[in-house]
């Protein structure tokens, strides 16, 4: 049989030997359940989207998914295991030292801390840098006037299936204040890494990455060796890279989605730059070259065949409850009549948002989980929209200009860090003794076939 990716195989396999501790009892050639391969199986795939028997039928692409699904994050793996005798408030803080002043500003720092660092400083040849920073400066303007009015909504889409809902389920935030929490900190992850320079070295989106793979390892190394809930052998790795993929590239799927419609097969220079950060962002989280296609037919193809492998389920009490808490929390830093009513807009724009790009605008699912579009969602949007889209439209055809774009930038750069105010100061941690006891049975149709 053949092996279209070696050398990310190898990789996955090698996690077992580079980190015993956490993945010694791992077989890493082993497919979970929540892998769906065969064509009689129920997969996340809407058949409104895509031909999933044409996905399936992709060895290449398929042989991609499945490996992706067992690859985890060694080297922050490594530095999060480091909790077995360090406090994680004390690794932290050894991270961020590193990020704002090098490595050799950590004097103590263990060679976990070294080596991961040493991976983020990487300059992968396969990204072109020299679009990078033209790249943030386009996604800066739907950073500050588009994002704020959907993050909610994106962030509920990575509820919608049980195997890859489960650890945030298990981290236990589900209440108001957390969901708040970790909506405001993935809104804030994504908008300060658009600031000018925010990805160079030293710059903030660079350590706000290293925070989100901490989080990330932390949560992965507390579900294997903490929770005592997490099977292996039905869900896979805890928080796998291709379970990361989407939330990375949604907007450019997105974006590929719009030029493939348009009877193209390639970007445009503006839409090249974004598609570049976007892939150089994603590399400092951790992914792999092989899940970060250059092609607006890669990127659909590859999100499509992930979610044409990802076993359908849906269950209320892991994704309902964590897409009602999303819906359901207050986001803004006050309880001021402005604040308020920024809510609710917000809101409404997330509930639109949410069901007609995730749900198909379908109103009975919607209902019952707690997020239908009600007559004052509507017209809110409806009285809103002119100047939330119409900001959003005329700041990104002046940023094609030469003068006026530099001034666009400037005001879009303002109105971004007034957003990153009012989202807070991320916290980036998770604490396994507040982990909760959810998904203590198999899945029925697992517990059948095991």
């Amino acid at each position: 049989m053949s092996v279209y990716f070696p050398e990310l195989l190898e990789r996955v396999r090698s996690q077992r030997t580079a980190l015993p501790t956490l993945y010694g009892d791992v077989d890493f050639d082993a497919h979970p359940y929540r892998l769906a391969l065969d064509p009689d199986d129920e997969s996340s795939l809407p058949t409104w989207v895509a031909d999933r028997d044409e996905l399936l039928a992709d060895e290449r692409t398929v042989e991609l998914l499945t490996t992706a699904t067992m690859l985890g994050d060694v080297v922050a793996d490594a530095y999060a295991a480091l909790m077995e005798r360090q406090s994680f408030k004390s690794l932290i803080g050894m991270l961020v030292r590193a990020c704002r002043g090098g490595i050799e500003s950590v004097p103590e720092a263990p060679p976990e801390l070294e080596r991961f660092i040493a991976s983020m400083e990487e300059r992968p040849d396969w990204i072109d840098f020299e679009l990078i920073e033209e790249g943030a400066r386009q996604e800066r303007i739907p950073s500050a006037l588009l994002a704020p009015y959907v993050i909610r909504g994106a962030f509920m889409a990575t509820f919608l299936n049980t195997y890859a809902a489960l650890p945030m389920a298990l981290t236990g935030a589900l209440g108001g204040r957390k969901a708040a929490r970790r909506v405001n900190e993935t809104a804030s992850f994504f908008a300060v890494t658009t600031m000018p320079g925010a990805l160079e070295r030293f710059g903030p989106g660079f350590e706000a990455a290293a925070m989100v793979r901490l989080m990330h390892s932390m949560v992965r190394f507390n579900a294997l060796k903490k929770s005592e809930k997490w099977d292996l052998d039905v869900y896979g790795i805890p928080i796998p890279q291709v379970d990361q993929m989407p939330a990375g590239l949604i907007n450019i799927y997105l974006l590929a989605r719009q030029v493939l419609d348009g009877g193209r097969t390639e970007w445009n220079s503006r839409e090249r730059a974004v598609v570049e950060f976007c892939r150089y962002r994603c590399f400092l989280l951790g992914l792999p070259e092989e899940l970060l296609p250059t092609t607006p037919t890669g990127v659909v193809d590859v999100l499509n065949a992930r979610a044409a492998t990802l076993r359908d389920d849906f269950d209320d009490e892991i994704c309902g409850e964590l897409v009602r808490a999303t819906m359901d929390a207050y986001l803004k830093p006050s309880r001021s009549p402005l604040d308020r009513v920024q809510d609710a807009i917000e809101k409404s724009y997330s509930k639109f948002f949410f069901t007609r790009t995730f749900l198909r605008s379908d109103r009975d699912i919607s209902e019952q989980m707690g997020v239908d579009m009600g007559l004052e969602d509507y017209a809110r949007v409806a009285v809103t929209a002119p100047l939330v889209f119409g900001s959003f439209f005329w700041a990104r055809e002046a940023s094609r200009y030469p003068v006026i774009g530099w001034l666009t930038d400037r005001v879009v750069t303002e109105v971004l860090k007034f957003r990153l105010s009012s989202y807070g100061t991320p916290e980036f941690t998770t604490d396994a003794s507040q982990y909760q006891p959810v998904a203590q049975q198999r899945p029925a149709a697992a517990a059948a076939a095991g």
